[in-house]
């Protein structure tokens, strides 16, 4: 449950207590267990979803990841690629900076890298292009830069960024599950209810359950509601999809699943290949594109994932209750070493930046509040591996209930942003709507940091800005205007 809700602890003993400082944070071992098993089933959809991204896209010498011809082979690698690397970084999180955060490849980079870079490289060049970034931002952080900036952020503008990532999520919960749509014909809203402006089709009803179930056991107190209502909905989705045989969402189909369909699998188990683990070409980008044009794609990634992990570090630790007065999560250098380390892993393992997932709120709102929850996620992740089609069983219809609760949870924070004090209020309403309008963290941080950084220079009080606040509204400014720039200079 959220860190308001939750009892505090008494005192336990015993090596994992010490070591996390389970008791000393309020929670119990029970708690991190099922905070680790909710995370990760509210996340295990990038196993199935990276490589259908990254493995159904062929590179600039028409081959898929890998350096093969045969789709079907390069899906499946990174299924375990993706698997691996979300299991190994999640778990250093957890024994390194003892945060409940949990680590996959980063939605948004990965389709960038696929259908804006690997058209002009190869997949391995584009692959060093991600690691050469996640090292950059790890010289970054091991000089004190990177958390300078983030202690530089105005307290309220961080409240602001927690807001914004709970809606982002609600939104995501409910655009994955169909709840809301893109309309099929043109001129219409952006989006709609349902299909056609109506709910349509069993699996939203088993997000509605989902939903109304989770809702119910939380405003009842009951313990692990949040895992009981993904487990419920999972079953409920198996049990729907034997009786209809509904399949999956596509236009023909616009009543199925979302991604996953939930059927009991031939086979549970699976071999993994790990074949892709070290296959990137570190400076063969600058080959194939010049120097300029792979500085400004490094530049691109590296703002992202720099200020996305921000964000959602903050978020965690402001919904878990573990930020201090300035509104800094504990051990914050080491969340942010990690999550470095793990955008060139990566890379280096051909999958894409691994980056912070807010998904990770989900494990918090049930409860937990150290890195044992992290530890839990990892091992989840590895034993995906050779249980995959495990992951494939949980629908989006059935993990997305989790996101509203959790986003609800994360926006009742807006009451700690003063909205009579327009220097600040304007920029924290910005960074808050346009998360969920521009289905990105950084674009909502960016436009929060300029706008706070112009109201302050039009009304005089320039000297108040912290120097770093102008570095970096200066970095975004260059960030949203990435695209002439490239345009102009190449």
């Amino acid at each position: 449950m959220s860190s308001r809700q939750g009892a505090i602890a008494r005192p336990g003993s015993g090596p994992l207590d010490a070591f996390f400082r389970i008791s000393e944070r309020g929670s119990t071992l029970g708690r991190e267990i099922r905070g680790g098993l909710v995370t990760f089933f509210t996340m295990a959809y990038i196993v199935v979803l990276n490589p259908l991204i990254i493995g159904s896209v062929k590179d600039s010498t028409g081959q898929f990841v890998g350096g093969g011809t045969d789709q079907a082979v390069a899906i499946a690698k990174v299924a375990v690629a993706t698997a691996l690397i979300a299991g190994v970084v999640t778990i250093l999180m957890g024994l390194v900076a003892n945060f409940p955060l949990a680590l996959a490849t980063g939605l948004g980079l990965n389709a960038f890298i696929a259908f804006s870079v690997a058209s002009k490289m190869t997949w391995a060049d584009a692959m060093g292009l991600v690691v050469i970034e996640g090292l950059i931002i790890l010289v970054l952080v091991l000089t004190g830069f990177r958390r300078a900036v983030f202690e530089a952020v105005p307290q309220q503008l961080k409240i602001a960024i927690s807001v914004g990532i709970g809606l982002f999520i609600a939104f995501i919960g409910v655009v994955d599950a169909g709840f809301v749509r893109r309309p099929a014909s043109a001129g219409g809203p952006p989006v709609e209810l349902g299909v056609g402006g109506n709910l349509r089709g069993w699996p939203v009803l088993v997000f509605v359950i989902g939903l109304v179930l989770i809702i119910t056991l939380y405003a009842r107190k009951v313990k692990g509601a949040i895992l009981i209502g993904i487990l419920f909905a999972t079953v409920l989705a198996i049990v729907i999809e034997a009786i209809f045989d509904i399949g999956g969402r596509t236009e023909t189909n616009p009543g199925g699943w979302g991604l996953s369909v939930p059927k009991l699998p031939d086979s549970w188990f699976s071999t993994p290949n790990l074949d892709l683990v070290g296959e990137f070409n570190l400076f063969g980008s600058f080959e194939k594109v010049g120097l300029v044009s792979a500085l400004l794609l490094i530049f691109t990634l590296m703002l992202a994932d720099f200020f996305d992990t921000m964000g959602t570090m903050t978020a965690i630790g402001a919904e878990a209750g573990l930020l201090d007065q300035d509104g800094n999560p504990p051990n914050s250098q080491r969340i942010l070493v990690v999550d470095s380390v793990a955008a060139a892993a990566g890379g280096a393992a051909s999958v894409s930046s691994n980056t912070s997932y807010i998904e990770s709120a989900s494990g918090v709102g049930e409860g937990a509040r150290t890195g044992l929850a992290s530890v839990v996620t990892g091992i989840c992740f590895l034993i995906s591996m050779v249980v995959a089609p495990l992951v494939t069983l949980i629908p989006y219809e059935a993990a997305t209930p989790a996101l509203i609760l959790v986003g609800f949870l994360m926006m009742t924070q807006v009451k700690g942003i003063d909205f009579d004090d327009l220097e600040l209020a304007i920029p924290a309403f910005l960074t808050i709507i346009l998360m969920p309008f521009t289905y990105s963290i950084s674009a909502g941080i960016g436009a929060g940091f300029v706008s706070y950084v112009l109201l302050k220079v039009v009304r005089g009080k320039a000297r108040q800005v912290h120097p770093l606040m102008w570095v970096v509204a200066a970095l975004f400014v260059v960030y949203f205007a990435i695209g002439p720039l490239q345009d102009w200079l190449t």
